[in-house]
């Protein structure tokens, strides 16, 4: 069990404390409510541009790695479509320093010409290298494209296209910044050998001051129920074919996410799963395959993706797929797999509660999901799942009308 205590300031910040006596590190983590789906379509990318933007300097604080750096702490930050996160360890003796830090970039982010070009070529680079040289760099552009129609999703991360970074302007930054990164829209943890007190004491020195900003509502168009099934072809300079397949399921908070969690798991989770007991020892169809869940907080996608030996005709790949998805809706799954991936996705939440970063990490965000308590709940919900609405979830996702399959081949 997770304790923690919350608290928010008058300007909306949400503070929960997390105290741990056993380490002489503190965790500071800040969760901005804003992620590629909230932006423009026509000027996408700004989320992740921002996560380099942060680290550019404020106001009053020009370089913002060398005082952590004096200070024995380290930082990072990752964006996703749903939200972003930076996060900063720290010796405990020095905990004002990471307040300090981040307080000013949220009050005043040092906005000029020079900052942005910087950044703007680093992600570009970015760009470039994961994405457009890399071999499937661009697999999940086309695979989002291909499954999304309205909602924002249909974008990555990084952005849809590399114009959008190559021209974004100052005033459009500055812009997304005073909407999205504001008291109102932040979640702070504080995680370490600290007393809620104190640590309220500190929110209310450096964050009370700074104005809350507007409520920023989100009201994103709904990606359609789809209707019929979706097939692209695409061909590039990779050394072996691989298909990709995708299919819709349900937001991060419906009764379908733990049933699903647990299909893939099932599925494609390892060495022991079934599509790699079939498809890559048996069969040997495939080098190796994959089945995993997006986590998405809106309506997500549960992917199988898996390179095919050399030789193999991607369509008996993708049938052997299907066939092992039909096996799963006729039969259902065993006692002992469906208490196997329970116990297995129990392991490692565990081990990762072990990660003082991690804990600071993961109560921002149940906290933006709903309720930081929700952590704590988390594997009782798994417990409850029974095989049988495994299988009723495996029926209602893998219907055949909503199947997308990418096959991605070898020129």
């Amino acid at each position: 069990m997770i304790q923690f205590e919350k608290f928010e300031l008058l300007n909306g910040l949400r503070v929960i404390v997390h105290k741990d006596e056993l380490t002489p590190m503190v965790a500071v983590n800040i969760l901005y409510d804003v992620g590629a789906r909230d932006e423009d379509e026509h000027r996408t990318g700004f989320a992740h541009l921002f996560e380099h933007l942060m680290f550019g300097g404020s106001v009053n604080i020009p370089d913002y790695d060398e005082p952590l750096q004096m200070a024995g702490g380290e930082n990072n930050a990752y964006t996703t479509n749903d939200f972003t996160n930076y996060y900063i360890q720290i010796p405990k003796e020095n905990i004002e320093t990471a307040f300090w830090l981040e307080s000013d970039r949220m009050l005043s982010l040092a906005f000029s010409k020079k900052s942005l070009e910087v950044q703007r070529k680093v992600v570009i680079e970015e760009f470039k290298e994961h994405y457009i040289n890399k071999p499937y760099g661009d697999a999940w552009k086309h695979m989002r494209e291909l499954v999304y129609k309205q909602h924002p999703y249909k974008w990555m991360t990084i952005g849809k296209e590399l114009s959008h970074i190559e021209n974004a302007q100052l005033d459009d930054v500055k812009a997304f910044f005073k909407k999205h990164y504001n008291p109102l829209n932040a979640i702070m943890c504080v995680a370490g050998n600290v007393d809620t007190e104190a640590v309220k004491a500190l929110a209310e020195k450096w964050f009370g001051d700074i104005p809350s900003g507007e409520a920023y509502t989100r009201a994103l168009p709904v990606e359609p129920v789809q209707q019929e099934a979706r097939e692209q072809t695409v061909y590039a300079d990779v050394p072996l074919n691989a298909i990709y397949k995708a299919w819709h399921i349900g937001d991060r908070l419906s009764a379908q996410y733990h049933p699903a969690d647990i299909i893939t798991e099932i599925m494609g989770s390892g060495q022991s799963s079934r599509l790699f007991q079939k498809l890559v020892k048996d069969l040997q169809y495939f080098s190796n395959i994959n089945c995993y869940h997006t986590g998405s907080l809106n309506p997500g996608l549960l992917v199988i993706e898996g390179k095919l030996v050399e030789g193999i005709d991607p369509k008996l790949g993708n049938q052997a797929i299907e066939d092992s998805l039909q096996e799963l809706m006729d039969h259902g799954i065993t006692v002992e797999e469906l208490e196997k991936s329970v116990n297995k996705l129990d392991a490692m939440v565990a081990f990762e509660d072990m990660n003082l970063l991690a804990r600071a990490n993961n109560l921002a965000y149940y906290e933006l999901l709903g309720d930081a308590g929700m952590m704590n709940t988390e594997m009782e919900r798994y417990a409850q799942v029974s095989a049988a609405e495994v299988q009723a979830a495996a029926k209602d996702i893998f219907r055949k009308e909503n199947s997308n399959t990418l096959y991605y081949l070898k020129q």
